[in-house]
């Protein structure tokens, strides 16, 4: 047999690696073949992170941000105020409403999972007025957000008003600037699969449809791999299992667990066959067996798995300390629907991204993309009843994330750490009955120290559907067409980040279609 080159060798080795049974090893496996044995660096003097906080299924953002100036109110109300189950979120200044009572604003019967139990939207006022676009009969627009945000805008010392908060405007995939009859008539490239699961997951995450290998936030952090030093291998981490988001040429995601000491488990193939093959495991177990020198696939997997090793034993001995131990927990979460007080799987990711930004001098790196998710939003039905909950956890969540970067023990971390929400898509601006379906632009949360907060970016579009007279020139049928694109949003991170102009262009192909790269929301 012709003997497998070191080329054949590794990749055969990160291709068994993402399919044997390694659990939480094959990160580290896979990281640790493409790393040198650098020095670790000092503490970082001027560490940065990202943090993707990604809304599986399709977040309705249409009530999480809406305009309320007289016309676009009417028009909101109007299109989800109707159904079995309306979904209209209550005018700015309602109070809550008791269950069993009867609202005076719309006459129905009030339970926990009516709009009216909520109270009304909360209002915002942004630091810059936002454009009036054309077609659209106001002087002034005015905001407002889902009650179930108030621990981001209304509680008190929330990051809204300290002005580490803000939030980006109908933004989604685009390849060109794209207008609404461009869209209709589809006389202009258009992103693959819009309104698929799937493929917008991907987009957002790669800028490429469901199959794409490698992500936006990957590909950033390759280009700062090397001053990372030894501990590279903590460059991507993700505490939401695989994401295209983090995967790039050079990094491979490192997937921590929740926990605060994230364990290694190396399990040998034990079952009958192996890729189809009843000989392959016992073939297989010889190989890696054997450690002698005509053996290279046994040298480099020892090598490899010691070095994964070592890195577990890093990462713990960094979790250990009192910075990352001295991490509070979230706060008690009650779910604004039930009452009930539950655990909320989003902080607590959060929380582990905290330790690992406390643990972060004590490993010497100065450059992490974190990946953390909440899914449950492909809201087609029972909307009342679902989508204030994820709102709260998203707010709960993010506030607790902003709390404890600025208590970090000799570390305020704010400034340090940037947050950002991705959904699928936005969702339909009608209601179907109780609920929405998939559509296309939407609004996202941004916050930390290094945002310039309390602030409206992108052009908030028309809303409503057209009707006898009135025609809405951002939306086509229940479709906001984007203002913003996907690549315009990851570039601006991208600039804080530590990227040069010919190194975003390089990695967000799309990029160059569009004239503005900055969109000015970091400092």
């Amino acid at each position: 047999m012709k003997p497998m080159s070191l080329q054949s060798r590794r990749h055969f080795l990160r291709m068994m690696a993402a399919a044997a049974p390694l659990g939480a090893a094959a990160p580290f496996a896979l990281q640790m073949a493409t790393m040198g044995s650098a020095a670790a660096q000092c503490a970082p003097t001027d560490y940065r992170a990202l943090v993707c906080i990604f809304l599986f299924g399709g977040n309705d953002s249409h009530n999480m941000l809406l305009a309320t100036d007289t016309g676009s109110w009417n028009r909101y109300y109007a299109a989800r105020n109707l159904g079995v189950d309306p979904i209209a979120l209550m005018p700015v200044g309602t109070p809550p409403a008791a269950v069993g009572s009867v609202s005076p604003v719309t006459g129905r019967t009030v339970s926990r999972t009516t709009p009216e139990f909520l109270g009304g939207v909360l209002p915002i006022t942004p630091r810059t007025r936002n454009p009036i676009p054309a077609g659209t009969v106001a002087s002034n627009r005015t905001f407002a957000v889902h009650p179930s945000l108030a621990p981001l805008f209304s509680m008190p010392g929330n990051p809204w008003s300290a002005g580490r908060l803000a939030v980006m405007a109908n933004t989604g995939p685009l390849v060109v600037p794209t207008t609404k009859t461009q869209y209709a008539t589809r006389s202009v490239s258009l992103p693959p699969n819009l309104m698929s699961h799937n493929d917008q997951q991907s987009i957002w995450q790669s800028g490429a449809a469901e199959g794409a290998r490698r992500g936006w936030g990957g590909l950033m952090a390759d280009t700062m791999l090397a001053q990372n030093g030894s501990n590279a291998v903590f460059t991507a981490i993700s505490t939401a299992g695989n994401a295209v988001f983090l995967s790039g040429d050079a990094v491979a995601q490192y997937q921590l667990t929740t926990a605060a000491q994230p364990a290694i488990r190396i399990n040998a193939a034990t079952g009958p066959t192996l890729n189809g093959s009843s000989t392959a495991v016992a073939r297989l177990r010889e190989i890696v067996r054997d450690t002698g020198p005509t053996s290279y696939f046994g040298q480099d997997y020892n090598s490899i798995v010691r070095r994964s090793m070592d890195a577990a034993d890093a990462v713990n001995t960094a979790f250990a300390t009192p910075t990352a131990t001295g991490i509070a927990a979230p706060p008690p979460y009650v779910n604004p629907v039930t009452g009930a007080t539950e655990t909320n799987n989003l902080a607590t990711q959060l929380q582990t991204v905290v330790r690992s930004v406390a643990a972060a001098p004590a490993l010497g790196i100065t450059r992490q993309v974190f990946f953390v998710s909440l899914g449950g939003f492909d809201t087609h039905d029972v909307q009342n009843q679902v989508h204030p909950n994820l709102l709260a956890r998203v707010a709960h969540a993010m506030a607790y994330l902003d709390t404890a970067l600025g208590n970090i023990a000799g570390l305020n971390m704010r400034s340090n750490v940037t947050a950002f929400t991705m959904s699928d898509f936005n969702r339909t601006f009608t209601t179907n009955g109780d609920g929405t379906d998939h559509a296309w632009g939407g609004h996202h949360l941004i916050m930390g120290g290094a945002v310039k907060g309390r602030d409206m970016y992108g052009q908030f579009p028309t809303v409503g559907v057209d009707q006898s007279g009135f025609v809405n020139p951002d939306m086509s049928g229940n479709t906001m067409v984007p203002t913003t694109s996907v690549h315009q949003f990851a570039s601006t991170f991208g600039r804080w980040f530590g990227l040069s102009d010919a190194q975003l262009l390089t990695l967000l192909p799309y990029l160059a279609n569009f004239s503005n790269r900055n969109l000015g929301f970091m400092i």
